[in-house]
């Protein structure tokens, strides 16, 4: 009897601690965040418990699904609706919540530029995306903070020098040609000018192009991974993406789960293949490849090795190939809708400026810090919305919706009144260390597609902006493209 009443004991203390660890991680953290916030002023929607504000986003965000006009560049109002409610409530700093995250909105530009004066070992990326983005990016540079972070950007950072990149241009000339000869031949087919749906066109070029240029291989030997990164990608996105419980969300046997598990393994085993194959030929065609294989002999276990080979290569199969693909879908739809004549460099400057690929910058305090005059507590998840600080009319003029690529005429700084304001690849330390591959990438396709074909619009093209982790045109891109003479 005794021993049963001191198990029953030990149970109800064990039982305890679970409880008060739960109530901890979800609302009383969250709850110690927003008063020491509050106190300094900082207003936003009251939370309820476990929710936070997901419920009343969705509704916000459900309310104006379709309130978006045909062929604006403003799409805030019908992506994040409430980003702009509750800017126009509290101002262009608040607080909301998305269950145990407490999130603030930071889009005043004197807090935006001291963000990038942090170490990412005291704002650095949230934990809760090693998690939530485990599947996409593992334990790769995009999500690893202090020296981690720092031990993989000094490996990987150097093969994106431009020494490196003009080394990759003959690269990305041979892999445009594929597609140039597709089109080409599509429009012989019916003579002078068809309409073509570019997306899958451009995605499988600019797959490529990553393959080629930092594994040595190609897309054909790659497709297989490019195509089920893609299916994560959507798995993911479908998700509810203000679950503040994603931590504990991800281990319920959801069909999405399950879907999104059994994917992650597969790209897994994929890369291990590739990095087993490829790390046998010690040459300039897959240096980044054998950087990461040697970098993570670090003095780890085989499995650490293993994760850190995986999580870097999903990082750069991902992180390089989408952004730099919506990219250049954006460019061609924003050409088709203007015919005059433009420079290539300032017509991606301005895409990027109004499509920037990810919509938001989110950091977490890793410590306590101050941005601005606001002292921000260690957990807190600062959010910078891109979208909005690009579209600010104080720093870009009255015209900032509109597409105008020659405001980058005189550069960046002249473009408007700080150049903070304009983040399509980051802030900081932590700024992309792909931007060089991607612009030139980028350039070398768009100058080849302008000197063979013409675009315009095609008459089934809908503009309805999509979020699905990059924003990208939710039914395709259709264009009609006249072979040039």
């Amino acid at each position: 009897m005794e021993k049963l009443l001191a198990l029953i004991v030990v149970l109800v203390i064990l039982l305890s601690l679970a409880l008060f660890y739960l109530c901890n991680i979800l609302w009383l953290r969250a709850v110690k965040i927003r008063k020491k916030l509050r106190r300094q002023g900082i207003r936003g929607p009251k939370p309820t418990f476990l929710y936070g504000n997901t419920k009343e986003i969705k509704r916000i965000r459900q309310e104006l699904k379709f309130s978006q006009k045909q062929g604006t560049n403003n799409f805030i109002s019908t992506l994040f609706p409430h980003f702009l409610l509750c800017r126009e409530t509290y101002g262009p700093v608040f607080l909301y919540s998305t269950g145990a995250l407490e999130i603030l909105q930071v889009s005043h530009p004197d807090m935006v530029k001291d963000i990038g004066r942090w170490t990412p070992s005291e704002l650095g990326k949230p934990n809760y995306l090693k998690k939530s983005r485990k599947a996409l990016f593992g334990g790769g540079l995009f999500t690893e903070n202090g020296d981690e972070w720092a031990y993989q950007r000094k490996i990987i950072a150097p093969e994106f020098f431009m020494d490196k990149i003009k080394g990759m241009i003959q690269l990305i000339e041979d892999a445009t040609v594929t597609v140039l000869e597709a089109w080409e031949d599509m429009i012989d087919d019916v003579g002078g000018c068809r309409e073509i749906v570019v997306d899958d066109y451009l995605r499988n070029l600019s797959a490529d192009v990553i393959a080629r240029a930092c594994f040595g291989s190609s897309f054909t030997e790659g497709e297989e991974i490019f195509c089920k990164l893609r299916q994560l990608q959507k798995a993911i996105a479908q998700q509810d993406s203000f679950v503040g419980l994603s931590a504990l969300w991800k281990y319920l046997p959801t069909k999405s789960n399950q879907e999104i598990q059994m994917l992650d393994e597969q790209v897994r085993l994929l890369i291990l293949d590739v990095a087993k194959e490829q790390h046998h030929y010690q040459d300039s065609h897959n240096s980044l490849l054998n950087a990461i294989i040697d970098g993570a002999q670090d003095g780890r276990s085989a499995a650490e090795a293993e994760d850190f080979i995986v999580g870097n290569c999903k990082t750069i199969y991902f992180g390089g190939h989408e952004s730099t693909v919506v990219t250049a879908i954006w460019c061609l739809m924003l050409l088709a809708t203007h015919s005059e004549a433009m420079e290539v460099t300032m017509v991606i400057q301005e895409t990027l400026r109004l499509y920037p690929p990810a919509s938001v910058m989110m950091q977490e305090a890793l410590t306590d810090v101050k941005l601005g005059n606001i002292e921000v507590p260690r957990g807190t998840i600062v959010q910078v919305p891109r979208l909005m600080l690009h579209l600010d009319k104080e720093a870009w003029g009255a015209h900032a919706d509109e597409f105008r690529p020659d405001r980058f005429a005189n550069g960046v700084a002249a473009a408007c009144r700080a150049a903070h304001m304009y983040v399509p690849f980051g802030h900081g330390p932590r700024t992309c260390i792909g931007q060089n591959l991607a612009m030139a990438e980028l350039k070398v396709v768009l100058a080849r597609l302008l000197t063979k074909f013409a675009f315009s619009p095609s008459p089934r093209y809908r503009h309805s902006p999509a979020f699905r982790l990059t924003i990208e045109p939710g039914f395709g891109l259709p264009l009609m493209v006249t072979k040039l003479p």
